[in-house]
């Protein structure tokens, strides 16, 4: 719980288990775009939620881990399905058609922006000038790295692209904010199981009516990128994110998100020919110092706001 957690600094097993998740989740957009030429997008995402959901349910049952025990509980891990899932994997796949892997791992991080506002609002985390000013560093560097790709690529067809990863950056944003509501409260795995599940409920729905799911290529290549998306991009992350959140306020874990554009950088480079120019070597260093800022901030969680949000499932 938050109340047990040093208040200077995350502590050292909270930080591995955030950065383990940052290096999972830059590897996603490659492994979308790996498999995305095999199977119609929406269907490739239904078919990554079901597999990790039907994965951490599984573990859960064989485990014995409670469900939810409140109606509150149900209704805030539905709403994190539909953010984190429909709309992230929506916005993650459709995305992979117009961006490369590099530039839409980037994007999608400006959501640490959006949760520290988020999280003061509704968490009642405040942000420390120290940590006001290792967020805004985190997003020049991303800036700094994003915008020469503006102009390599088609300008319409880049914007689209955006558009689709800011759409799913707001899904994950809101996401997280719920998932620091209820951290601590419920079990990880039975939680992180049932959102993804009922996040695939749209997802399926849509590809049935909107795509010809049967055209999907079960080849060696889809299956692989599939399973790596599903076991280790997703359910592992969403299990190690979760733990990490019931010890870390939000605010200061969601700026190791920053971190995901190197390792994104790094993995398009060795994959997909993407390069490295004058615009990493700056943006890269701006990053780094903003994130480390952050984790050193020390900021804090407004005890009375907490105690009110949290209290209903006491």
């Amino acid at each position: 719980m938050d109340s047990d957690q040093p208040k200077s600094s995350v502590s050292r097993i909270s930080t591995l288990q955030i950065l383990v998740v940052m290096v999972l989740w830059a590897s996603c957009f490659p492994l979308i775009t790996a498999g995305i030429g095999f199977s119609p997008h929406l269907t490739f995402a239904a078919l990554r939620a079901v597999i990790a959901g039907a994965a951490l349910m599984i573990l859960a049952a064989a485990l014995r881990r409670p469900l939810p025990a409140t109606g509150r509980d149900w209704a805030i891990i539905t709403f994190i399905g539909l953010g984190a899932t429909s709309l992230g994997f929506l916005g993650m796949f459709h995305a992979a058609e117009f961006v490369t892997p590099g530039v839409a791992t980037v994007v999608a991080n400006t959501q640490p922006l959006m949760a520290a506002f988020l999280a003061a609002l509704m968490l009642g985390e405040t942000v420390s000038v120290r940590g006001k000013l290792g967020l805004l560093l985190g997003f020049v560097g991303i800036v700094v790295i994003a915008v020469p790709q503006f102009f390599l690529t088609g300008g319409e067809t880049y914007a689209l692209g955006i558009s689709y990863i800011l759409l799913a950056a707001v899904g994950i944003t809101i996401s997280n904010v719920l998932i620091k509501k209820i951290a601590g409260k419920v079990d990880v795995l039975m939680a992180m199981g049932l959102q993804t599940l009922i996040g695939s409920v749209p997802l399926g729905a849509a590809a049935w009516y909107l795509e010809d799911p049967a055209s999907v290529q079960w080849t060696p290549a889809f299956v692989a990128s599939l399973l790596g998306l599903s076991i280790f991009g997703t359910a592992l992350a969403y299990y190690l994110w979760f733990s990490a959140l019931e010890h870390t306020p939000l605010n200061r874990a969601n700026a190791f998100a920053f971190l995901v554009p190197i390792f994104g950088i790094l993995l398009g480079m060795t994959f997909f020919d993407e390069t490295f120019g004058w615009a990493h070597f700056i943006g890269i260093p701006l990053t780094i110092v903003g994130v480390t800022l952050v984790s050193r901030s020390g900021d804090t969680l407004s005890l009375n706001r907490h105690r009110a949000a949290s209290s209903p499932a006491d």
